[in-house]
């Protein structure tokens, strides 16, 4: 199967995303300031809850003035409804900061003094001049503005606009009825129009706050109070030193984090790349080790990574070297047929010089001999297919084949011992592939007497299959199990057997070798075994 290549498109790199990703988190702490706001509605609440304080401390001396005025006919102001009235004297009425940036308390800025319609009372006006040094010693510690108003909204005490009147502003004229009310205002110009505020909404902004004072349920006067709340930028430049310093160690923190991720990750995977690249070019450089593997799961992904390319690289060079020497060996029976067939055929055709009737038969026989080599050469090509296809999940016994290995070769007396109950994880099939093609390798070489003896170890069965036949030189010991390799050629010999032996055992997980003997020929088979035995195996000699 080919495996389905991606689609075609933009894809960001691993790189790409882990320089985002560190991005994103060395901006999170400027993302925090946007969240600023919320801390600057929160101050200006608590300048709110400050200047209603003062002032309603203010209001209550400012009450006990007009009281002791009263009989000499001091003048009030308008009348509070009647649902407007606390029950009792004693009812606790606490006036809550409500204001809020988020909302609709935002004005523009407060609209100048205006002439009063009419001066103020002198009660009034004495009244105003005994609470002014007050005012400025309150001044001098809370840094608010304070201004004092008559029932009418005129200005009594103060800094500035002394004897003008306010009552045209909102939150003074409800002041005047008998409600408190509070706004923020913006301390620019009409004309120009209201800043974003960026960050902090609370530069440029003053909360004013104007606090009724009431007598008889009739309004005495009003404490107008304003003043800028505290801006959370002064806290940044006077703690600025240690805002430097947290910004130096978040960047350094993630330019660290940035070097290790390169190092562990982004490194390790660009050289992982390089080396796929080249190995798909057959560059024999794609074989060195990474210089830096990183983290464990890139070393474990390398390492099997090598390991898939190196099994490929000799897959390619295995099936390079099959395909030549299967050209070769093909080649000559395909020569001898052709040629011992046009001789007939120019036999059946010449006028004179005919062939015959013993060559005839000597070149048929050759071209049925040939034939039969060629058939035998496709049937091990079979099964070598066979052997080198999927692992089979199959369990199997040495006993169980033995009956069958001992009567495809008759002539020959096989032995076995040892546990032959161990499961082995080859097929019965399969398991009598290997046994025939090394009793055969032994028949044909004149053994009489073929002997299997195991060895039962914790993970694997070892096998050694030992026959009394004629030895195997030295020269020619390296290169048995190569395919086509045959000492036997003029009868017959293919060179397949022992190199579908060894590749039925390496693609089962097994190996076999050639013992160094002089006496006899003896192999031993490292075959894969499953946990636990077959209940009711014996031992079997």
């Amino acid at each position: 199967m080919i495996a389905p290549k991606p689609k075609k498109k933009w894809r960001p790199s691993l790189g790409q995303i882990v320089f985002g990703v560190l991005t994103l988190v060395a901006c999170l702490p400027l993302v925090g300031l946007f969240f600023f706001r919320i801390y600057d509605n929160q101050l200006i609440r608590q300048t709110q809850a400050e200047l209603i304080a003062q002032s309603r401390v203010m209001a209550a001396v400012f009450a006990e003035e007009v009281n002791a005025r009263l009989a000499s006919g001091i003048p009030l102001g308008a009348e509070i409804p009647p649902e407007a009235r606390p029950d009792s004297l004693d009812e606790v009425t606490p006036i809550r900061p409500l204001l809020d940036l988020l909302g609709n308390d935002l004005f523009v800025r407060r609209p100048d003094a205006r002439e009063a319609v009419q001066p103020a009372d002198p009660a009034y006006v004495a009244i105003g001049a005994r609470l002014l040094p007050v005012i400025r010693e309150t001044q001098k510690v809370t840094l608010a503005g304070f201004r004092v108003l008559d029932p009418q909204g005129v200005v009594i005490a103060g800094r500035d606009e002394m004897g003008k009147s306010l009552a045209h502003i909102e939150e003074v004229a409800a002041a005047l009825k008998g409600r408190y009310s509070a706004a923020l205002r913006i301390r620019i110009p009409d004309k120009a129009p209201p800043p974003i505020y960026s960050i902090s909404r609370g530069v440029g902004v003053h909360v004013f706050s104007a606090m009724p004072v009431i007598v008889n349920d009739h309004v005495a006067g009003i404490i107008y109070t304003s003043r800028t709340p505290r801006n959370i930028f002064e806290h940044l430049y006077l703690e600025r030193g240690k805002f430097v310093a947290a910004g130096s160690t978040i960047i350094l923190m993630t330019l660290l984090a940035g070097f290790i991720v390169a190092r562990t990750i982004t490194r390790p995977m660009r050289e992982l790349v390089d080396r796929a690249g080249r190995i798909g070019r057959n560059d024999p450089a794609g074989f060195r080790p990474l210089a830096h593997y990183g983290t464990r799961d890139f070393a474990e992904l390398a390492e099997h990574f090598f390991a898939m390319a190196e099994q490929l690289a000799r897959r390619s060079i295995y099936i390079r070297n099959f395909s030549s020497h299967l050209t070769h060996e093909l080649k000559s029976p395909l020569t001898s047929i052709k040629g011992a067939a046009e001789l007939l055929l120019d036999s059946l055709h010449a006028s004179s010089g005919h062939l015959t009737r013993a060559e005839q038969e000597k070149f048929l026989a050759n071209i049925l001999g040939d034939a039969d080599r060629l058939e035998r050469m496709a049937q091990r090509l079979r099964e070598l297919a066979r052997a080198e296809a999927v692992l089979q999940t199959d369990l199997s016994y040495l006993a169980e084949v033995l009956e069958p290995l001992r009567e495809r070769f008759p002539t020959a007396q096989i032995e076995a011992k040892g546990a032959l109950e161990r499961p082995i994880k080859l097929s019965s099939e399969t398991l009598l592939i290997v046994l025939t093609h090394l009793a055969d390798n032994a028949v044909r070489h004149g053994a009489r007497t073929i002997s299997l003896e195991t060895e039962d170890l914790s993970d694997q069965l070892i096998l050694r299959v030992s026959n009394d036949g004629n030895p195997i030189s030295a020269a020619n010991r390296e290169r048995i199990f190569d395919a086509f390799f045959t000492t036997r050629r003029d009868s017959g010999g293919t060179g397949m057997g022992l190199a579908i032996v060894r590749a039925i055992m390496m693609s089962h997980g097994g190996e076999i070798d050639l013992l160094p003997t002089e006496l006899e020929v003896r192999f031993e088979l490292r075959l894969p075994v499953a946990d636990g035995a077959a209940p009711g195996r014996t031992h079997l000699k």
